[in-house]
C-alpha cells in the first residue's frame, strides 16, 4: 500500500513538473511555435515520461486550461431568479464583470487560448463546451424571465441567448488585447443595450 501510495505521488509530482514546463514555454513561444521537444526539455524528463501523461501539446493545454474552465461554468450557472426587471438587469451586469474580469485575470492563458482555438480542433471543441453551457443557461433564465413576465416573450430565448454570447465573446477577446481596457463603462454598455433590448421597461 505504500509503495503504490508513493508510485502515485511521484507521478502526480511528475505531470506537475511537465504541467509547469508547458506553461513556460506556451507563455514564451505561443502555442503554435511550441512543441514536446521543448516542454520536455524544460521538464527534463524524458520521451517515453512526458508521453504516459500526454499525447500531444493540445492535452498539455487542455490540463492547464482545465482550472479556469471550471471557473468559467461556475459563471455560467450562476443562480438567476429575478422578481423585477431593475433586479434581473443588476444579476446581468455581474455576471457579465464576473465573465469579462475572469478573462482578464487569465489574460496570458486567454490569449494562448485564443490562439489554440484558430489551430487546434481539440481546443476548440473545448471551448465549444464553455460556449455551449453559458448559451444553455442563458436560454433558461430567459425563459424564466418570460416566464415572469419581465421579458419580451415574443423573443425565441435560444436565438437571443446565442447573440448574447458571442456579444461577450467578441469583447472578450478585445479586452484582453487591450492595454487599457475600461471594464466597467463596457459591462455598463453591454447591459443597457441588452435589457432595454430584452426586458420590457427596466
Amino acid at each position: 500500500m505504500k509503495l503504490t501510495t508513493k508510485r502515485q505521488k511521484q507521478a502526480m509530482e511528475t505531470k506537475r513538473k511537465l504541467l509547469k514546463a508547458a506553461e513556460e514555454v506556451f507563455f514564451e513561444q505561443g502555442f503554435q511555435k511550441s512543441t514536446i521537444q521543448q516542454i520536455i526539455k524544460v521538464a527534463e524528463t524524458g520521451y517515453g515520461t512526458a508521453y504516459v501523461y500526454f499525447k500531444n501539446k493540445d492535452d498539455f493545454l487542455i490540463e492547464i486550461m482545465q482550472e479556469t474552465m471550471e471557473e468559467f461554468y461556475q459563471v455560467a450557472t450562476l443562480p438567476f431568479k429575478p422578481s423585477t426587471q431593475l433586479e434581473a438587469e443588476q444579476l446581468i451586469a455581474n455576471q457579465v464583470k464576473l465573465f469579462l474580469s475572469l478573462a482578464l485575470k487569465n489574460k496570458e492563458l486567454m490569449k494562448i487560448m485564443k490562439e489554440a482555438i484558430g489551430v487546434s480542433e481539440i481546443v476548440q471543441d473545448k471551448w465549444q463546451t464553455i460556449r455551449d453551457r453559458f448559451i444553455s443557461s442563458i436560454t433558461t433564465d430567459i425563459s424564466f424571465a418570460q416566464s415572469q413576465s419581465l421579458a419580451n416573450k415574443e423573443l425565441v430565448p435560444s436565438i437571443v441567448a446565442k447573440s448574447w454570447f458571442y456579444t461577450n465573446e467578441m469583447f472578450m477577446w478585445e479586452l484582453i488585447e487591450s492595454d487599457n481596457p475600461n471594464l466597467d463603462e463596457l459591462v455598463l454598455h453591454m447591459t443597457i443595450l441588452y435589457t432595454r433590448g430584452l426586458y420590457t421597461s427596466v
